[in-house]
């Protein structure tokens, strides 16, 4: 290309490509189906027109949570053959006791006691 077209920025550099359709090759597409589709039904969603939660919908992410604070449990190593809560909270008072029982032998040994 030479000439004024080489400098143009308006002219855009394109291939003429046939319209889709026009080949020849492909079978006409009917503008009604052959055989009748019966109507579809949307599904039923979670919410009302008012934007209110069905209670299946609530009931269903309640549960979802639950078990996905029952898994965390068990993957975090807290249920099965682990100490229970009551057994830490023995050990939790034991350790406080013997923390108080030191200090107060700290305490006469400075001789504040």
């Amino acid at each position: 290309m030479s000439g004024p077209q080489q400098n143009d920025p308006n002219v855009v550099d394109a291939e003429i490509v046939d319209e889709p359709g026009t080949s020849g090759s492909a079978a006409p597409v009917p503008a009604t189906p052959s055989t009748s589709v019966p109507p579809v039904a949307a599904p039923a969603t979670d919410y009302t027109t008012g934007g209110v939660p069905s209670f299946d919908y609530v009931r269903d992410k309640i549960e979802n949570r639950s078990n996905t604070a029952v898994g965390s449990i068990e993957l975090a190593g807290l249920g099965g053959s682990r100490p229970s809560a009551d057994s830490l909270n023995e050990q939790w008072e034991k350790r406080e006791e013997a923390g108080r029982a030191k200090l107060d032998e700290i305490r006469r040994s400075l001789g504040r006691g």
